[in-house]
């Protein structure tokens, strides 16, 4: 499957993946998270559960806090 991943094209051999999967596969460690698929908000409690296919677009984005 090829989406778009963070502005930038991704390729995948699964035809369709959780939210959970691209986190394992992309290596995203990051305990704070916000997420995005086609402009939606994805919950933590929804990662096991949201699929994204062909030409999504997914964003992912770690938050920093710190002083």
């Amino acid at each position: 499957m090829n989406i778009i991943l963070n502005n930038n094209s991704e390729s995948f051999e699964k035809s369709e993946m959780s939210i959970a999967e691209i986190l394992k596969a992309k290596n995203f460690i990051f305990k704070m998270l916000v997420i995005k698929v086609n402009d939606r908000i994805i919950k933590k409690q929804e990662y096991d559960t949201t699929i994204v296919i062909e030409g999504d677009n997914v964003v992912i984005l770690h938050l920093v806090s710190g002083g």
